[in-house]
C-alpha cells in the first residue's frame, strides 16, 4: 500500500509554483515555495517536529510530558500534530494580535491557550515569552522548546527546506526571499544554499516596528525601532539565536498595508490563498525588483495558509477600518492611513516635561498623549508648554501641564464626525484601529484631506 503511518510523515516535499500574472513586471523568473501544503498548513511543521524529536533523543522531553511554547500560532499547530501522534499535552502562549482563526484551530487540536498582551516588553512578566517560561518552571515533566533560540529550528530547514529548493530549481536559484520571525527558516535554508553556491542572495523581509533591518545594517539594537504593528509571524522585538545575520545579504521592510494588499492580489491573480506574512514576503521581493536581472531565478517562500486570516486581510470591513481599502466616504482610518507605519508617540504622567519637548523636536509634532499605566490620562500640546514653561518648571511632571485626554474615535468614524470634534477646541483626536492600536489625527491631517 502507498500510505503513511501517521500525519507527521506527510511533512515536507511542498511544491514550487511559478508566479505568473502578479510577477509580470519583475525581471527573471519568480517561484513560490508554498508551505501551506504541509499538514499543519505552514512551514512551522518542519521545525516543530524537529524540536520535539531532538528533545526526545536527549531526554529533555519524557513520555507523557507537557510541551509549552510561545507562538504566533503556526508553530503551535505543528506542535499540536506532534503532541497528538506522540501522546503529549500542549500549552501555547500567544499574544493578543493573533487571529481568532489561529486560536480556534489550536483549541480544536487540543491545545490549552494563554493569551497575553502584545504591547509589553519581552521581559515583562505578562509577555508571552515570560508566561511560557513561568509555566515551564511550574509544571512538572514539561518541555519549553523556545523556537526563538532552539537551533533545531534552523537545522530542520537546513536538512529539508533548503535541499528541496535546490533540487526543485535544479540549482538555478539566484535569490531566496522569506519573512523573518524566529529566523529558523531563513538561516537554515541560507546555510544550505550558500554551501551549494555562495553567490545566492538571501533577502529577509521585515516589518516596520521590528529591529531586524537596522540591526543587520548597523549591529545596533535600537529600541526606538520597536513599536506595535499588525502583520503576524514576522519581525521581532528581540534577537533570536536562530537568526544568523551573517548569512543574510539584506533586509527589506514592508508596511502592514502593503503586505495585506499583496495577499489579496496573490489570491486574485494566482489562486494562492496565503497568509499575511506571505503577502509581505512577495511585496518585499516586488520592492527590490530593480535588483534583479532577466537571468535571475527568485524563490519566495509562502509560510502559511490564508484560512487563518479570513477575519482579517480577507475581510473587507477589517481592511477598511485600518484604512487599507478605499471607501466611498473618508473615515478616520483613511485620514491616518498615510502614517500607519509610524508609532504613536506618548509620555508617562510621571515623566518630566523636558522628555516631551525632546520627543516633539525629534518627531516634529505639536502634541503628545500622556498615559498612566496604559490608559490615556491627558495630552501635552506645544501652545501650553510655550505659555507656561520657564526655568523653574522645566522638570515638572507631564501631569502638571497636561490638558484633558484627546477624544477617541473608531476607525470607521466619518470625516464629518472628526471635523466636529476638532472644531471643539481639540487640536487632535485618537483613532482606535482595534487590537490596542491607536493613531493620532490632527487638524493638519483633516485639512490635507480637504485639499
Amino acid at each position: 500500500m502507498k500510505a503513511f503511518d501517521n500525519i507527521l510523515e506527510t511533512i515536507g516535499n511542498t511544491p514550487l509554483i511559478r508566479l505568473n500574472k502578479i510577477a509580470e513586471d519583475i525581471p527573471g523568473s519568480v517561484y513560490a515555495k508554498v508551505e501551506y501544503f504541509n499538514p499543519g498548513h505552514s512551514v512551522k511543521d518542519r521545525m516543530a517536529l524537529k524540536m520535539i524529536e531532538d528533545a526526545e533523543k536527549d531526554g529533555r522531553l519524557q513520555p507523557g510530558g507537557t510541551i509549552i511554547e510561545c507562538t504566533s500560532g503556526n508553530t503551535g499547530m505543528g506542535l499540536a500534530l506532534a503532541a497528538i501522534v506522540k501522546g503529549y499535552k500542549l500549552i501555547c502562549t500567544l499574544n493578543d494580535k493573533q487571529s481568532k482563526e489561529k486560536m480556534d484551530v489550536l483549541r480544536a487540536m487540543g491545545a490549552q491557550l494563554h493569551v497575553c498582551p502584545t504591547n509589553v516588553a519581552p521581559d515583562h512578566p505578562e509577555s508571552y515569552y515570560s508566561v511560557a517560561r513561568k509555566l515551564n518552571e511550574e509544571i512538572p515533566n514539561s518541555f519549553f522548546p523556545n523556537q526563538y533560540d532552539n537551533l533545531s529550528n534552523r537545522q530542520a530547514h537546513y536538512e529539508s527546506t533548503g535541499p528541496e529548493i535546490w533540487e526543485q530549481t535544479e540549482g538555478k536559484i539566484t535569490h531566496f526571499v522569506v519573512g523573518v520571525g524566529t529566523g529558523g527558516t531563513i538561516s537554515g535554508v541560507a546555510r544550505y544554499l550558500k554551501e551549494k553556491n555562495p553567490d545566492i542572495q538571501i533577502w529577509g523581509i521585515d516589518s516596520y516596528g521590528s529591529v531586524f533591518k537596522k540591526y543587520h545594517e548597523t549591529r545596533e539594537f535600537d529600541e526606538s525601532e520597536i513599536y506595535s504593528y499588525i502583520t503576524e509571524g514576522i519581525g521581532e522585538d528581540i534577537l533570536p539565536a536562530n537568526v544568523d545575520f551573517d548569512l543574510i545579504d539584506r533586509f527589506e521592510k514592508v508596511s502592514d498595508q502593503d503586505g495585506a494588499l499583496a495577499c489579496r492580489e496573490l489570491a486574485l491573480k494566482e489562486g494562492l490563498l496565503i497568509g499575511y506574512s506571505c503577502g509581505s514576503a512577495f511585496q518585499g521581493l516586488r520592492q527590490l525588483k530593480d535588483e534583479l536581472s532577466e537571468d535571475d531565478l527568485a524563490v519566495v517562500l509562502f509560510h502559511d495558509h490564508g484560512s487563518r486570516y479570513i477575519g482579517k486581510v480577507y475581510n473587507d470591513d477589517w481592511m477598511r477600518e485600518r484604512g487599507f481599502l478605499p471607501q466611498d466616504s473618508d473615515t478616520a482610518a483613511d485620514l491616518v492611513s498615510k502614517h500607519l507605519d509610524r508609532p504613536l508617540i506618548t509620555v508617562g504622567v510621571g515623566e518630566p516635561v523636558s522628555n516631551a519637548i525632546q520627543l516633539m523636536r525629534k518627531f516634529s509634532i505639536s502634541q503628545i498623549p500622556v498615559h498612566n499605566e496604559g490608559e490615556m490620562a491627558g495630552v501635552l500640546n506645544d501652545s501650553r508648554i510655550l505659555r507656561e514653561m520657564n526655568a523653574e518648571n522645566i522638570h515638572s511632571h507631564c501631569s502638571e501641564l497636561m490638558d484633558p485626554p484627546l477624544p477617541v474615535v473608531k476607525g470607521q468614524a466619518s470625516k464629518e464626525e472628526v471635523a466636529q470634534l476638532l472644531k471643539q477646541d481639540h487640536a487632535a483626536v485618537l483613532v482606535d484601529l482595534g487590537g490596542g492600536t491607536h493613531h493620532i489625527l490632527t487638524r493638519h491631517d483633516l485639512i490635507s484631506a480637504l485639499a
